[in-house]
């Protein structure tokens, strides 16, 4: 399930943000993230996946691509338990 968490947020994360070559670990930030591409990332992840973050969890932790497979994979696993 995590590979298709993940095959997922890094769809959602390349359709909201422009990755260039070489720069896959760049932050949200790095890559001109703003509160609009936030919403669309935030947004489209709750609606594929269910999976509820908090945009300012974007602006306040600026992860790149990997941590934020991590913490919505997190989330997910946590939503499932319980």
């Amino acid at each position: 399930m995590s590979s298709d968490i993940a095959r997922k947020v890094e769809e959602i994360w390349r359709a909201a943000l422009t990755v260039p070559n070489g720069q896959e670990d760049a932050t949200f930030f790095e890559l001109g993230g703003e509160s609009i591409s936030a919403v669309r990332i935030v947004s489209r992840i709750e609606e594929e996946l269910g999976v509820w973050i908090d945009v300012g969890d974007l602006f306040e932790d600026d992860p790149n691509l990997a941590t934020l497979v991590r913490s919505v994979t997190a989330k997910a696993e946590d939503a499932s338990a319980a």
